[in-house]
């Protein structure tokens, strides 16, 4: 078969965990309802304009949308526990930008005494290697800080309102 390349497959499980200063339920809806406003301009994948929603409902998407009718489906909701403050998201890695992979992606926020912690579990498998585990990571760490903590915390927003 020409042009035929063998890809070895795994199976990795992380966690992160980002502090925010605020209720969760500020949280939640920030996460959910809001998410246009937090998400980084470097995670707009399919223009500099697009804008990003999340249906938190089971098949639900979150998905970016660009004015020139572009899209990009980044997760469906699997399973959403608005009253328990959880979320179970898949999503897919095409071979262009590592994989193919898909991720299971569990967002919970936890009460604690000065706010609430998203607690994040990213589980792949496919193909997979230390170096997109790592961008994987630190790209998931810098949306939810440098993105959501600093929208609720601070205000600051990404979107054009």
């Amino acid at each position: 078969m020409t042009g035929a390349k063998t890809l070895t497959a795994g199976a990795v499980t992380y966690e992160l965990e980002i502090p925010i200063d605020a209720p969760r339920e500020r949280v939640w809806q920030a996460l959910t309802d809001e998410t246009n406003a937090w998400w980084l301009p470097d995670f707009h994948m399919v223009d500099p304009d697009s804008t990003v929603t999340f249906d938190i409902q089971a098949g639900g998407h979150l998905v970016e949308h660009s004015a020139d009718g572009g899209s990009l489906l980044w997760m469906t909701v699997h399973w959403a526990r608005p009253k328990q403050f959880t979320l179970y998201l898949v999503g897919h890695i095409a071979p262009d930008w590592g994989g193919p992979a898909t991720y299971n992606l569990k967002f919970a926020l936890e009460e604690t005494d000065v706010g609430c912690v998203l607690k994040v579990t990213d589980s792949h498998h496919g193909h997979i290697d230390d170096g997109n585990i790592r961008s994987l990571q630190e790209g998931w760490t810098t949306l939810f800080t440098d993105g959501l903590k600093q929208f609720i915390e601070q205000g600051v927003r990404y979107d054009s309102k």
